[in-house]
C-alpha cells in the first residue's frame, strides 16, 4: 500500500502543476497593441476635449503616442452587416506628454482594458520627432520594458507616424501589414533589412550612424520609401536617401541581392536589368594619414524588359554592350550615393568602419571616436562588373 502511494504522489503533484499559471490573465479582458507610432507632441484631439473640462495632468507635450490594439471587442450580434463591413479590425488611440511610460498609464484612466506588449511588431517614429529628440531617449522605456519584445522592428516616417497606423481596407491591421511588407525583400532592394530593438540598442550604445527603413503614407496606404539616417555622435535623424540610394546601399553592404537596374540605350528607351546575383568586397589600405577603401562590385542578371523596336539579338557582342550601358547607369547611382554619405551627411552607414576595424585594427583605434568625419575625408574607389547573363523567353533574330 505504502508502495502504491509513493508511486501515485509523483501524478498527484503533475496534475496540480497543470491547472494553470496563477497570475494568468484571459486575453479577452487585455487590450493587446501590435502597433506603436511616436509624433512631435500635441495633444490628441480628445485630449483637448478633456482638459477643457478640467481632465489634465502635469506634462510638456514633447511626444503624442499612438497604440494600434487589436482585436477590437466583437461587434454586437444586433449590428447589421453594413455596419460590420464597415468597421476596423484595430483601434487607434493617441495621447502627449513627456513620458512615453506616463502616456500608457493614462490610456488606464480612458481604456476598458490594460494594454499589454507583447505582441508589439513595430514602432514607426517620425523624422521630425527625431531631429528634435535622440533615438536613445525615445527608446529607452520600450528597451526597459519587460513585455516588449527586443525583435520588434522599428521604422521611421517622412510624414506624421501615426498616420502609418490607418487603412483603408476595412480587414486590414496596418501594424501587421507593414510588417508583411519586409517579404518583398526577395524581389527588391528598396525593402531594408529590418533593425530591431536589440540593433537598436547595440548601434546607439556604440555611438554608430545607422538607417532605418523610411515608410510614407497615403490615401490610406503606406509605403517604403528609401531610409532616414540616424547621427551616431548625436542619435537625431539628419537626412533621407532616396529609393535609388537605398538599393545602391543594399548592394554596396550586400545585405540585398535583388531588384531592377533602369537605364536608357543609345535611343533613349528604357532598358530593366533584372539582378539575380551581387558580390561585394571592401579591401582597405591605410597608410599614414590616408584611408583608401577598394571596392569590387559584380552582378549578374537577366534583360527583363527593352523598349528598343530594333534588336533582340542575344550574342555575346549585344550583351557586353547593354551589360555596359547598365554599368555606367550603376556607376553614376553609387556616386550619387558616396557624395550624400561623405559630403552631405558626413555619416558612414555602409559598413567601411568595420571593414577598417576587422582589417587594420590599430588604425581603427585611432579613428574610431571621429569616424564619421574621417570617413567623409577617405577616398572610395568602385571598380564594376556587370554581366548580362540571358534576355528571357524571347527567340533571336540572329
Amino acid at each position: 500500500m505504502f508502495k502504491t502511494l509513493l508511486r501515485l504522489l509523483p501524478l498527484l503533484l503533475l496534475a496540480g502543476l497543470l491547472s494553470g499559471c496563477w497570475s494568468s490573465k484571459e486575453i479577452e479582458k487585455l487590450a493587446v497593441y501590435s502597433g506603436l507610432a511616436l509624433d512631435v507632441g500635441v495633444p490628441a484631439p480628445v485630449e483637448k476635449d478633456f482638459e477643457e473640462q478640467g481632465a489634465n495632468f502635469t506634462a510638456n507635450h514633447k511626444v503624442m503616442a499612438t497604440v494600434q490594439i487589436v482585436p477590437v471587442k466583437s461587434a454586437s450580434a444586433q449590428q447589421d452587416n453594413k455596419q460590420k463591413a464597415t468597421q476596423h479590425a484595430y483601434q487607434n488611440v493617441s495621447g502627449s506628454g513627456d513620458s512615453i511610460f506616463e502616456i500608457f498609464r493614462q490610456f488606464s484612466i480612458r481604456l476598458d482594458r490594460p494594454i499589454i506588449g507583447h505582441h508589439l511588431k513595430v514602432i514607426v517614429i517620425s523624422s521630425e520627432l527625431l531631429r528634435r529628440q535622440t533615438m536613445e531617449q525615445l527608446m529607452d522605456f520600450v528597451l526597459r520594458d519587460n513585455d516588449i519584445r527586443p525583435s520588434t522592428m522599428v521604422f521611421v516616417s517622412q510624414g506624421e507616424a501615426r498616420e502609418t497606423m490607418a487603412s483603408a481596407q476595412p480587414n486590414e491591421v496596418p501594424s501587421l501589414h507593414i510588417k508583411d511588407m519586409l517579404h518583398n525583400r526577395s524581389r527588391t532592394s528598396k525593402v531594408l533589412e529590418p533593425v530591431t530593438l536589440s540593433k537598436i540598442d547595440a548601434l546607439t550604445y556604440a555611438k554608430r550612424s545607422f538607417v532605418l527603413q523610411s515608410i510614407v503614407a497615403g490615401g490610406g496606404e503606406s509605403e517604403f520609401s528609401g531610409a532616414g539616417i540616424i547621427k551616431g555622435s548625436s542619435g537625431h535623424w539628419i537626412g533621407h536617401l532616396n529609393q535609388e540610394d537605398t538599393e545602391c546601399l543594399a548592394w554596396l553592404t550586400q545585405s540585398g541581392t535583388s531588384g531592377v537596374i533602369k537605364a536608357y540605350d543609345e535611343k533613349n528607351e528604357p532598358l530593366s536589368y533584372e539582378i539575380e546575383s551581387v558580390k561585394s568586397k571592401i579591401k582597405t589600405v591605410a597608410d599614414k594619414d590616408r584611408i583608401l577603401f577598394k571596392v569590387s562590385l559584380s552582378f549578374q542578371g537577366r534583360i527583363s524588359e527593352t523598349w528598343s523596336d530594333h534588336n533582340a539579338s542575344t550574342s555575346n557582342a549585344h550583351a557586353e554592350k547593354l551589360a555596359s550601358i547598365v554599368e555606367d547607369r550603376l556607376a553614376s547611382m553609387m556616386q550619387t550615393l558616396l557624395h550624400k554619405l561623405q559630403s552631405e551627411f558626413k555619416a558612414d552607414v555602409a559598413g567601411f568602419g568595420r571593414r577598417l576595424s576587422i582589417q587594420h585594427p590599430s588604425v581603427w583605434k585611432k579613428v574610431k571616436n571621429e569616424w564619421d568625419d574621417v570617413f567623409s575625408r577617405s577616398h572610395v574607389e568602385i571598380k564594376y562588373d556587370v554581366k548580362v547573363t540571358n534576355f528571357g523567353s524571347i527567340v533571336s533574330t540572329e
